[in-house]
This record gives C-alpha cells, structure tokens and sequence, in this order.
C-alpha cells in the first residue's frame, strides 16, 4: 500500500514526583500536560484537528485513582475535520518518549468520541508497542467531523515503586493518502458477534463505525458465536459487553480479499522483498514480505504474482488467491477458525474420536479434535449448514473443511505488513510465527520461540496478550489465527487426482470441486493440471524457514498443513506435507472456515 503518512502531534506529559507514601497521601504525585496552543488548528493534508479546549490539562495533587476517580478527571478533547472533497483516513495513536522510566502499565486511559467509538477503561500497555494505536484507522468523508475526549490517570493499584519516575508521551493524529486499498468489511451472519479483546476479555464490538478491526495495525477482525440459551441477551446487549468464554462455541477471523506478489531480491530467488521489517536480504530460512493488496469482489488478477524489486511492480505482477474464489462465487473475503477445531466433548478420547455425533468447537484452551478421518472431518464441518443448527447460522452460511488454498492465504497475509512480519515487537528470526509445542494439543499454545526442534514440550504461554504467547499467532497479537505452526498436523481438503483410499470417502472421490483441492501431479511444476499452483503455498513458497515439504501422490492422497511429526525442527505455517492417505492417526486435526454470502 502506498500511503503518505502526515502526522499531527499533541504532546502528553506525565511527570510522576518522589513522595514518601503513595496510597492516602496527599502529595503531589501526577502531572499530565497536553501541550498546543488554545484554538489554533493544525492541517494535515485534508485532515484538521482543533484544540479548543485549552492548551494543558493539569492533574495537580493526584493520587493513584480508582477508574471511576479517574473518568471524574478533566478530560481533553481535540476535533478532527474533513476539510476538503474526498476521503481521508487516520487514525490515533499514543507514541511513548524514549527517556521515559515509568512502564506504562501504570498509565490508564479511555478514550471515546462522538460517533459512538469507545475504548474502554484500558492500560496504555495493552497495546504492546512503542508506537500503537488507541484509535485504529477510520474513514472521515468530506465535510465530516468527529471529536474525541481523552482521559489519562495514574492505575490506583501503583506502589512506591513508582517514585521519581517520568513518563511522557504523545498523542499522533495520522493522517493517510490511500488509493483504494481498504479491505473489505467483513461480512457477518445474523447471529455472529463481533469482538474486540479489551487487554482481559473478549468484549462485544461496535460495527457501525467499523472501529473493531485495523488491518494496518495487524489487529485482524474477530467474531464469535454463542450458545443458544445466550444469544438473544448477547445480541441486545450493548458495546463492550463482556463474552463469557464459557458462553463461546467458535471463534472466527476475517481474511479480506487481497491480490499479492511475491518480490525477488536478485532477479532468481523470491523469498519476498527485505522493504521496512526485515535488516537482512531475504533468503529460504528467513523469507521477507509478500506485498499484498485488499481489493474487492470485482478485481481478480491473474498475473504471475512474481517481480523483480529493482524493478517495481507492474500491473500483470498481481494474483488474486483461489481462495477468494467458491465456486462460481466471487468471495470479499472468508471467515477462518482461529484455532485447531475441538469438539462439544473435549474431555473425549483425542478430543473426539473418529465420530459424527460430536458438534465442533473453536476455543483456546482445550484439547484439539483428532484420530478422525478425512470423511468425518469434513460431514463434521458441514454440520454447521444443518437447519437449526445450534450455533444460529443461516442458510447464508457455508461452513467446510478449510483447504489447501485457503490454508495458503492466511500464510502469505502473515508475511505481509498487515501480519507477524509487520508486527514490530518481533525481529530477525521472530517474525516467525511461534510453535505450539503441546504435548497435550491444547488449542492455542506458544512455546515463546519459532522452529525448534528439542523436546521440551508443553504449554508454555497461553494464547492471552502475553507476548510470548501472541507470538504463536499470524499477527504476532491476539486478533490472529493460532496453532498453524506446531499442534496437532492438519489435515486439508487437497487431494492427488480424486484417489480417496482409507479416508472414508467413496473412491474416486465425488465431491462438489468447490469444497477441494485437486491437484493432479507431485511434480509442483506441473500440479494444477500441468502448471505451478499459484496461491496455495506450494511451489512459490517452497521451503520457506525451512519448513519441511513434501507433495501428494500414489501413495499419500491427503495434504497436511502445520507440521509435528513427533520433531518440530521443520514444523511451521509454510509446512506442507504427507504422511497418511487420509485415515485416522491421534496427532492428525482439522480447521474450519466459513463462507457468507
């Protein structure tokens, strides 16, 4: 995406002074200084932003205050206009000085504006970086105004440990240049919730504004479904309402429609270009970034999703993924299972067993459904499009086993800026998408490290915002997709050339070809009806962190995605293999995705 950033700055000084005792003290303990001069107005481009509040806000003689002590504090409020005759779009964020020796997890904050955003009573260092948003990107038609009220206190939980410390950051109005490339919104069923995590639980979103997702920041858009003796209360209930994850039967996340291509450093290899997130020149074990696109239902290209980077890009370079393609159907995008699937009886035997009398589930935190087949995997998926079934999908809902296409545009999104790879809490060999390394196949797992191939196993780090825990997912927080590296091996529907022997599938097989993958030789070269299957994570992405790869054949009909075999050294999100024809085995699952139309 090309975007011209213009940045409008309100600087926000907090000075914390020594005192002898915190709690019950009358001592000066926090200042908080908004700095800009009252009534004057900055211009960014298009963008305005007033401050008629004043040019400080003082919080003289404060303590550490309660949250409901600390939205009693004056807040400050700044306006942002549209001011010329297109669209603009920004966002808010809070960027931390340097010199700072206070952790901001101290720090507490909500803000709000007038068009219905609300962030909630939230620690600043919920957001995990140095430069985050508070505010994700939002769109500003012409004419149009919004304005935002900011409150900012000192947590009331501090110690003494805070004596002396200086905190200081800003807040930064962003304003973008964007020539079409906003992803499509997602598109949800009547009865799917969407979520935003307020740093302790997953809260109900406000979707009319679209504030619950932003791509640019790698927070990826989350929905959920619940149960059905809680739905009418959930779907009335207001924003920010807590979802009980007792409460939740899935959890899903939103992949837009992107074209792609994948750059070359020298003009032969294409690991991806080194560009903003990478100090090194790409290479097979530490692959750089897919350059990616959103587009909408009416843009498919068909280039070769290939260029050179000293070149540029050129309008034949960009690929639309198949994924986006269901049928005869032209998708804006698909619903994903963000983590292994788990079955209504996760105390069972592997999390399920081989049967079709069990629902699936997707949660954390619970054992993986596995030892199924192929067959019972995929009728499972489609019990999800039963009349009344009880997650209250409609009959504009196709639920399916995920396959190898699909499986491949989650991976290249990750590699993008809009994934882990643009994520900038991680570096070097970081940006690889951590492992699930339980031995147990809990459902959303990190080990605190990308491939690693010893057999210190367990769960290490829960999939909460934790970063060694975030690391296992696609954006390196938690609005991405877990357990594609490590966990339970996948199975997808990709099959060799409609051979179905022990999978439980009558052979050949006789499926609806929108629900499969069929590829027709174990020569990559050749293996979409004699050429290179572009978009499905095979040939172009061969090998990348070294991540094993291996292709159907003769003998092994069934691709896996994800990697354990009993090792994790080559275990990842670009792993691809083989291993069975599609039976039963206890460290085999499988994945979920959902249509909408």
């Amino acid at each position: 995406m090309n975007e011209k950033k213009k940045y409008i700055i309100i600087s926000v000084v907090i000075i914390l002074i020594s005192v002898i005792a915190l709690i019950g003290s009358s001592y000066a303990l926090l200042t908080i200084t908004l700095e800009g001069d009252k009534d004057i107005t900055l211009t960014a481009g298009i963008l305005s932003v007033d401050f008629t509040e004043g040019n400080t806000i003082n919080l003289d003689n404060a303590s550490p205050i309660s949250d409901s002590g600390g939205l009693k504090t004056t807040p400050y409020t700044f306006t942002i206009t549209n001011t010329g005759n297109i669209n603009a779009y920004y966002h808010v964020s809070l960027e931390e000085d340097s010199n700072n020796t206070l952790d901001n997890s101290y720090i507490k904050m909500r803000l709000i504006n007038n068009l219905g955003y609300d962030s909630g009573v939230v620690k600043v260092n919920d957001y995990g970086k140095e430069e985050f948003d508070i505010k994700g990107e939002e769109l500003l038609e012409p004419s149009d105004t919004v304005t935002y009220t900011l409150w900012i206190w000192l947590d009331e939980m501090s110690g003494n440990e805070v004596q002396g410390t200086i905190y200081q950051s800003k807040i930064v109005v962003t304003s973008y240049d964007r020539k079409g490339n906003t992803p499509n919104e997602p598109v949800l069923d009547d009865n799917m919730i969407a979520v935003r995590y307020d740093g302790s639980n997953w809260v109900k979103a406000d979707t009319s504004n679209n504030y619950w997702y932003n791509y640019n920041s790698g927070e990826w858009a989350n929905a959920v479904t619940v149960s059905s003796n809680t739905r009418d209360n959930y779907l009335s209930s207001s924003t920010g309402t807590v979802i009980n994850m007792d409460d939740i039967e899935t959890m899903w996340v939103w992949i837009p429609r992107y074209s792609y291509t994948i750059g070359s450093e020298d003009g032969t290899n294409y690991y991806g270009k080194q560009g903003d997130y990478l100090s090194t020149t790409p290479t097979q074990a530490l692959p750089g970034e897919i350059d990616v696109k959103f587009v909408d239902t009416s843009t498919k290209d068909r280039g070769s999703a290939k260029y050179i980077v000293s070149n540029g890009i050129n309008n034949n370079s960009w690929y639309t993924p198949d994924a986006f393609t269901f049928g005869d159907e032209e998708l804006s995008g698909i619903w994903v299972g963000k983590f292994e699937t788990s079955s209504s009886n996760p105390e069972a035997s592997n999390g399920g067993d081989n049967t079709t009398d069990l629902d699936p589930m997707i949660k954390p935190n619970v054992t993986s459904w596995r030892n199924i087949n192929v067959s019972n995997a995929f009728n499972v998926s489609l019990k999800m499009n039963d009349e009344g079934n009880r997650y209250g999908f409609t009959n504009n809902v196709d639920t399916h086993m995920m396959k190898n296409s699909e499986w491949a545009t989650i991976a290249y999104l990750s590699q993008s800026k809009y994934g882990k790879l643009g994520n900038d809490n991680f570096s070097g060999a970081n940006k690889e998408v951590y492992q699930n390394k339980s031995n147990q196949f809990i459902t959303g797992c990190s080990y605190g490290s990308p491939s690693n191939g010893n057999t210190d196993y367990g769960c290490q780090y829960t999939y909460g915002v934790e970063i060694n825990g975030t690391g296992a997912s696609t954006t390196g927080n938690i609005y991405g997709i877990y357990d594609m590296s490590g966990g339970a091996l996948e199975y997808v529907m990709a099959n060799y050339n409609d051979m179905a022997t022990s999978s439980g599938f009558s052979d050949p097989l006789t499926l609806d070809s929108k629900y499969y993958d069929m590829y027709t030789s174990n020569n990559l070269s050749l293996a979409c009806n004699g050429s290179e299957c572009i978009s499905h994570g095979l040939r172009e992405t061969y090998g990348w962190y070294d991540d094993a790869r291996s292709m159907v054949n003769e003998q092994f009909h069934w691709l896996l995605r994800g990697g354990y075999l009993y090792d994790f050294t080559t275990a990842g999100v670009f792993y691809f293999g083989v291993w069975l024809t599609g039976d039963l085995h206890n460290h085999c699952s499988f994945r979920l995705v959902a249509t909408i139309k």
